[in-house]
């Protein structure tokens, strides 16, 4: 695609990912957490630059809702959809780092919390 005379290197400057596919994350209320997001974007009026996407597992489970945002390579844990305009405006919007929600790992790959120490309710499967 061309633009200006320049060529486009993505379609969008920013893609948030909001697991709502794990274990874990649809239960926390991640759905509402993705939803919230999109409308921050929208209200914004910049759907063509940041795209919200509906992520399957991003493996951090008991965490979530997990949200990652890339390019930036910044992830959030426990976000919920009061939390959606904090970390639109910042993060996502600015880059920022949000600490209160950032997500921290003691490693790389995998973290998913023990079932028995989940703070949501047991699965009814």
């Amino acid at each position: 695609m061309i633009i200006g005379g320049g060529l486009i290197s993505r379609p969008y400057e920013k893609v948030v990912l909001v697991c709502i596919h794990g274990r874990t994350c649809p239960r926390q209320g991640s759905l509402e957490t993705c939803e919230a997001l999109r409308e921050a974007v929208s209200t914004a009026g910049l759907t063509d630059k940041i795209r919200i996407v509906k992520s399957g597992c991003l493996a951090q489970c008991g965490h979530g809702p997990m949200v990652a945002i890339e390019p930036d390579g910044s992830w959030y844990g426990s976000v919920t959809a009061k939390d959606a305009e904090e970390l639109f405006s910042g993060p996502i919007l600015c880059g920022t780092i949000l600490e209160r929600l950032r997500h921290q790992p003691k490693r790389h790959g995998k973290n998913v919390i023990a079932p028995d120490q989940w703070t949501i309710p047991p699965s009814k499967e």
